[in-house]
């Protein structure tokens, strides 16, 4: 296969991962839509060729292993802790939420490739901090859409065969239960956007997002998009999966917040004029802090698979500026290593 055509390949299974497609002004034949459309990109399969044949490879002569060391990861205390709120970033929106004794994943995505196979697409750099075979039992796992780098089908299988896997309950985004079906996993629960779920003590929620999905070159928009909140007593934990900026963060806070703790996004954000309307960039997912009234935000979505434009050790740079901008102590949103714990107080 010579140069031209692996560029072609590469760019075909990258559509799938990060080409918006415009949603519909609402449900029609099975389609979904973002609350608000007049923020819907107008980019064709054409345009998203020609960013992709422009751009540079964002890692090339760079030490990965040096810029993004993987922290050590306590597992005994992860497999034993049943008191604390703690959360580990596994890798780009795989993270570990442990909450009253509970083990929650977000956006498993443990193999090599965010793509629907694994000799093309896009390569991670950074491998998962904890191997998916080393995690404690997981009880439930939410998923935001069903873009590869956020449902992978090898990584939910993996955790599906696993010791005590067929007790493990996925919560989806509306119309996304099927697919899981397919794979021959039932315990699913699907939610709407602003529908909740209740699981031993908590109230998970399913909340708007602004982005879209599609799996297949025929699948446009055919299952939602979702972000999840997760609440335990006086404690309230958001996970934004993938969006771009939108008043939805207000309405989420103001409608379920203020939260203890939220993850939010702060790369794949580059070039503006193709991500903008779907992904947020840090000074953005710093304004979405602020409308989400979150204590504490934690970075995600970054470092991991090189999906967009900007370096990879960029998101941290900008999100630091944009915080000092805003007059926000640093501790207040935190970028934490490969591996690396959180405990919440």
């Amino acid at each position: 296969m010579n140069t031209l055509q692996i560029r072609l390949l590469l760019s075909l299974t990258l559509y799938l991962v990060v080409l918006p497609s415009q949603a519909q002004d609402n449900r029609i034949d099975g389609r979904f839509y973002n609350i608000y459309p007049e923020l819907h990109a107008r980019h064709g399969f054409w345009q998203f060729v020609q960013w992709r044949w422009r751009r540079q490879d964002p890692v090339t002569g760079q030490d990965l292993s040096k810029l993004f060391p993987i922290s050590p990861t306590d597992l005994d205390f992860l497999r034993t802790n049943t008191s604390q709120v703690s959360w580990t970033w596994i890798g780009h929106a795989t993270g570990l939420l442990q909450i009253a004794g509970i083990n929650i994943l977000t956006d498993p995505q443990f193999s090599q490739r965010a793509s629907p196979v694994q000799w093309a697409g896009p390569k991670r750099y950074v491998q998962p901090a904890i191997p998916l075979t080393e995690l404690p039992e997981i009880q439930l796992v939410v998923i935001s859409h069903d873009h590869y780098d956020s449902l992978d089908l090898q990584s939910i299988r993996g955790l599906y065969n696993r010791p005590g896997g067929r007790r493990t309950l996925f919560l989806v985004p509306m119309a996304l239960k099927a697919w899981f079906l397919e794979q021959g996993i039932e315990n699913v629960v699907e939610l709407d956007w602003w529908q909740s779920h209740q699981y031993a003590g908590l109230e998970i929620s399913a909340v708007p997002a602004q982005h879209w999905s599609k799996r297949s070159f025929w699948g446009r928009n055919s299952t939602l998009w979702a972000g999840w909140v997760i609440r335990h007593n006086d404690f309230r934990f958001y996970f934004a999966g993938d969006s771009g900026y939108a008043p939805h963060f207000r309405a989420i806070g103001q409608r379920l917040g203020p939260f203890d703790l939220a993850a939010i996004p702060i790369g794949a954000y580059a070039p503006r004029w193709f991500m903008k309307p779907f992904h947020i960039n840090p000074s953005e997912a710093v304004q979405a802090h602020l409308d989400l009234a979150s204590r504490l935000s934690v970075a995600i979505h970054w470092g991991t698979f090189p999906l967009t434009d900007e370096p990879l050790t960029e998101p941290p740079e900008l999100l630091y500026r944009a915080l000092d901008a805003a007059k926000i102590e640093r501790d207040r949103f935190r970028v934490l290593q490969h591996g690396q714990t959180l405990v919440v107080d």
